[in-house]
């Protein structure tokens, strides 16, 4: 049966509720008080530094395939007809792809050691275990395998820091700018492939190993920076408040926001930590396969993998990894140029991209993109098909101007939509208690499908050609769907309140109108002590706020 039951106001709470009262301050968004502070615009960035590092690295290997040194040492033999070093299928897929197996590896440990060390510490460690890889990398000499080895335990790193650094960024960045903190990972990503792309330019000419090598150990740097930088920043105060440490938790999330300890979205805030700690606190401790059994649980933890795996299957990467073999297939006399043509168009959409995080609703933006990106890959495939020379580009130059022009609206598609909403959405989509989880097994499915494309790509593109972006067409309509069907809106709601709309069966479709005053409250059978939290539009519970109960 259920009952009506008076919420008596604790002593914490009370300045929340009386500042928020629908009789003193009816209207007043809950994120109107927070701001935009330095400290957190600062947090966001160095954590971001984990993301620079997987766009550096994915970044660099395209290049260094075209380079004379990697080629004589690592390579099959010399083709006289193109001028350049055969690398096989097989071996170029290797060499490629052990990176992002190595991060599938690390992304699925790495929840682990967030919450065995905290999201601080897990990051700075993870930083600094780059460092090995890259020695492995750069001592290499002729064989080709230890190189692979070498990307492999970069993988490790890079793939345990895409997981902890969104997850960091989620529970420490203040509601009115957790999108665009969060969606500053895939903005540093952009930028740490821009880098490479600039730094292979600037070293492909040059005789001996310093052309890969170079590019390789200044790698050693972001993981300095990333390791030692996190190192002066607050803990997670999520992570915090989990561990007993109330104080430290209220006041971080004040700092953050630029309020005072005492301010009512703090209260408000620690309010809503509490009440879900002592939700997950009531029933047994959390072991891994609850992301698959608990309430409403098997359904987000299917959402995240999908999402991950769909900003994989939308086609990316396909330009990253394998740019300046496709674009050298085109006629092109310098791929590089290319590459960081490409490079600054995804840089320079990602920073619109953080725009639209901030204006635009997650659903329609990601929508949206994906319709555009199919778009761009039906000309993409019918044109290199039909219309561009295999044998000799040169003589179908329209041709290969189109794919040029296609590929960079592609970029700017996948830049300001897909890029970064994915790592938003997946980051604010689980709750504190399966959080790490449920996030490292979403990723984990990007390295996945990021490393079944690094290593297929090549085999695919020798029997079909460009034909293999309708592959990449058609997934990026289904993603339509799914994000239409599936997906509830979350921008501007707090973690708490996204939980409950999912636990609560929100209509996804209508989601963005959802409001926690006007719906049924009524707690969903075997989720006991599951309570709506106030919408973002401003209206808290008062004090002696009457909430539906079921016993």
């Amino acid at each position: 049966m259920s009952l009506f039951k008076k919420r008596q106001p604790s002593p914490e709470t009370s300045v929340s509720q009386k500042s928020h009262s629908p009789q003193k301050d009816p209207v007043a968004p809950l994120i109107s008080e927070q701001r935009v502070t330095l400290l957190a615009c600062f947090l966001g960035a160095v954590a971001s530094i984990g993301g620079f590092m997987f766009g550096y690295v994915s970044g660099q290997i395209s290049g260094f395939f075209d380079m004379v040194d990697f080629g004589e040492r690592f390579g099959q033999g010399f083709d006289p007809v193109t001028g350049t070093y055969i690398f096989s299928a097989a071996r170029q897929g290797a060499i490629v792809g052990l990176l992002p197996a190595g991060c599938l590896i690390g992304s699925l440990i790495a929840g682990k050691i967030a919450d065995s060390l905290g999201r601080r510490l897990a990051i700075s460690v993870s930083a600094l275990f780059n460092c090995i890889g890259i020695i492995i990398e750069i001592s290499s000499e002729h064989s080709w395998a230890q190189y692979a080895v070498g990307r492999l335990v970069t993988g490790f790193s890079i793939g345990s820091l895409s997981v902890l650094v969104p997850m960091y960024q989620s529970e420490s960045s203040p509601a009115i700018i957790r999108g665009v903190l969060i969606s500053m990972y895939q903005l540093f990503i952009t930028l740490g492939i821009w880098t490479a792309e600039m730094i292979n330019y600037g070293t492909h000419h040059m005789e001996g190993s310093g052309s890969w090598r170079i590019p390789s150990g200044i790698a050693f740097l972001w993981a300095l920076f990333l390791g030692g930088g996190i190192m002066f920043l607050p803990e997670s105060p999520r992570y915090a408040y989990r561990m007993g440490r109330e104080e430290e938790a209220r006041n971080t999330i004040a700092r953050l926001a630029g309020l005072a300890p005492d301010a009512p979205s703090v209260n408000f805030q620690i309010d809503e930590i509490r009440e879900k700690l002592d939700e997950e606190r009531q029933g047994a401790e959390a072991v891994w396969y609850e992301i698959f059994t608990a309430p409403k649980m098997l359904y987000r933890t299917i959402l995240g993998i999908t999402l991950q795996a769909g900003q994989q299957l939308t086609g990316a990467n396909f330009f990253f990894y394998y740019g300046t073999t496709i674009f050298r297939a085109t006629g092109l006399s310098d791929s590089y140029v290319t590459q960081i043509i490409l490079g600054s168009v995804n840089v320079g959409c990602t920073i619109a991209g953080l725009w639209i995080v901030k204006v635009c609703r997650r659903r329609d933006a990601l929508m949206a993109g994906a319709l555009w990106m199919m778009m761009c890959f039906l000309v993409y495939s019918f044109v290199g098909h039909f219309k561009l020379d295999p044998i000799n580009p040169a003589n179908t130059p329209q041709a290969g101007n189109v794919l040029i022009v296609f590929s960079c609206l592609f970029i700017a598609a996948f830049a300001t939509t897909w890029g970064p909403l994915v790592w938003t959405v997946v980051a604010e989509l689980y709750p504190a208690r399966h959080r790490a989880p449920a996030m490292a097994v979403a990723t984990a499915s990007n390295w996945l499908w990021n490393f079944l494309m690094s290593f297929f790509t090549r085999f695919i593109t020798d029997a079909i050609g460009y034909l293999y972006g309708l592959v990449f067409a058609g997934c990026c309509f289904v993603l339509v769907l799914i994000v239409f069907f599936f997906m509830i809106e979350s921008k501007d709601r707090t973690l708490e309140e996204i939980d409950t709309m999912y636990l609560l069966g929100v209509n996804p479709i209508t989601s963005h109108k959802w409001d926690a005053n006007s719906a049924n409250l009524e707690k969903p059978n075997g989720n006991k002590g599951v309570e709506a939290s106030p919408s973002t539009s401003g209206d808290e519970h008062p004090a002696g706020h009457e909430e539906k109960v079921t016993v």
